[in-house]
């Protein structure tokens, strides 16, 4: 059941209407199992994996709280390594079989070891760091166990974050599904807007994106230089717009009935280094890894050379928590030494800066900053894209070749010809003319109130402007759905981890 489909809809305002309408104390119930409906719409039999899991992480919550000394960590042990092992035998288990194949045909010998015909359950890796983190934080003592095994159920499933986060704590979850929410008019607006701004920004930016990175990456030899660096772009705003989408209707959903889940992107293009790219991407689950991972290892607390080793560390593990594929490995991989880099030779940056008077001009000096920290994390993103290791290596050699020439193409086209392409429909890089030119505003117009947005919050934003604006705004969003919402739909790409 997809975020952007008419059953979702049908869904979504019939147990939100029921939500108000039932006492509190059977609300709960009420979304444990329209969160149970909800992830049985795409896969029902793999609702015994997640219930396995909900299982073990309770029971091994409640062990640890009454335990002392040395069991209590024997309990967590179990936890961690029952649900790590449920996530690789569904995600990693084929990868290392190939990898260990690999391996063994190096000395000529023949391995017997098979592939599981299984499929990966959909968000899987989001609701396993969701369980781990409850039993870390219990043993922790930061939170007391939660007693009723449906409403910890709830914690994992519920149904807006069920199956591409936000990844929750369970300080920030669990005590909400206690409070008793209120019917409030201007919570439920904010709520809508936010998934109707999600929603635009799935169907007619990502998606209309995905048709220009398809079409390049399905089969990238034939391309060179322009086309690749195009695509690849594309595929920047591509998987934004796609998960920070998903992200903003979870997170309206969810506030439609009175639950406030985490923030998890914050507009990570306008980054001025790759450091603060990874404070606004993704936030969830790099705060995950920062207080589960990063800071238990050490984290800025040590010598350089072990930092640089927690940083990759940590880095190589959310490249593979992402996909059983050395391209996410290597992207991962990729990214961490961009944070090394950025901590040695940064210094070197600012005072190259100041030799050439840019600190003075602070609006150049931030477009630098800015221009360079999107020039690394999107060539990076050519490994999280290409279909193999190949691919990313042949795309990533050949994005300047022929470059001059592209250019020079494109400043030869005037006016008449690109109304010409776009009345007689041409194509360009498997996208319409006039698509291309809707989605490049469509970029320009999310940029621009992002960034406003930084200074005065999405909220203000509308509010503060006449009621027949914010209708008109209203309706030039559904508008825009409504007529791409008919052409072929990508299903959101974070369904995949």
């Amino acid at each position: 059941m997809s975020f952007v489909s008419v059953q979702f809809i049908i869904f979504f305002f019939f147990v939100t209407a029921l939500y108000f309408v039932l006492p509190h104390k059977f609300r709960w119930f009420l979304l444990l199992i329209s969160s149970v409906i909800f992830y049985m719409a795409f896969i029902p039999q793999y609702i015994l994996i997640l219930l396995a899991l909900i299982i073990i992480d309770y029971t091994a919550g409640r062990l640890i709280a009454s335990s002392k000394g040395h069991k209590r960590r024997v309990y967590l042990i179990i936890s961690i390594l029952s649900t790590c092992l449920t996530l690789f035998v569904f995600k990693y288990f084929n990868f290392f079989i190939d990898n260990y194949v690999d391996v063994v045909r190096l000395f000529h010998a023949k391995s017997t070891v098979r592939h599981l015909d299984i499929i990966l359950p959909l968000g899987l890796s989001f609701h396993t760091f969701q369980s781990l983190a409850y039993v870390i934080e219990v043993y922790r003592k930061k939170q007391k166990p939660e007693k009723n095994f449906g409403i910890y159920a709830l914690y994992v499933m519920f149904y807006p974050q069920l199956v591409a986060g936000p990844i929750e704590r369970p300080q920030n979850l669990l005590h909400q599904f206690y409070e008793k929410h209120h019917f409030e008019y201007e919570r439920i607006v904010s709520g809508l807007r936010l998934m109707l701004w999600g929603v635009f920004m799935k169907i007619v930016i990502a998606d209309r994106l995905a048709m220009i990175v398809n079409y390049v990456y399905k089969d990238p030899t034939k391309f060179e230089g322009l086309p690749l660096i195009v695509a690849t772009i594309a595929f920047a705003f591509q998987i934004f717009c796609d998960f920070a989408g998903y992200s903003n209707i979870a997170i309206g959903a969810a506030r439609v009935m009175g639950f406030n889940l985490m923030k998890n992107f914050n507009n990570p293009y306008i980054s001025r280094s790759v450091q603060e790219f990874w404070t606004r991407w993704h936030i969830s689950l790099c705060t995950w890894f920062r207080d589960y991972v990063y800071i238990p290892l050490g984290g800025n607390r040590v010598g350089i050379p072990r930092w640089a080793i927690n940083i990759m560390i940590v880095f190589l593990l959310s490249g593979l928590w992402h996909g059983a594929n050395w391209t996410f490995v290597i992207w991962g991989g990729l990214n961490g030494v961009y944070m090394i880099i950025h901590r040695f030779l940064g210094k070197y940056f600012y005072a190259l800066a100041d030799l050439f008077f840019l600190p003075k001009q602070q609006t150049l000096f931030k477009v630098v900053q800015t221009v360079t920290t999107f020039s690394l994390v999107t060539f990076s993103w050519i490994f999280f894209r290409a279909q193999n290791l190949s691919d990313a290596l042949y795309i990533s050699t050949h994005l300047f070749n022929h470059l001059g020439r592209d250019l020079g193409g494109l400043v030869n086209i005037n006016v008449n010809m690109l109304l010409t392409g776009i009345a007689q429909k041409t194509t360009v890089l498997g996208i319409p003319a006039f698509d291309l030119i809707m989605v490049v505003l469509a970029i320009i117009g999310m940029e621009t109130i992002l960034i406003k947005q930084e200074s005065v919050g999405l909220k203000k934003i509308f509010s503060s402007k006449p009621i027949f604006l914010r209708w008109a705004a209203y309706y030039i969003l559904i508008f825009l759905i409504a007529y791409y919402v008919t052409t072929r739909q990508e299903q959101f790409i974070y369904f995949q981890f």
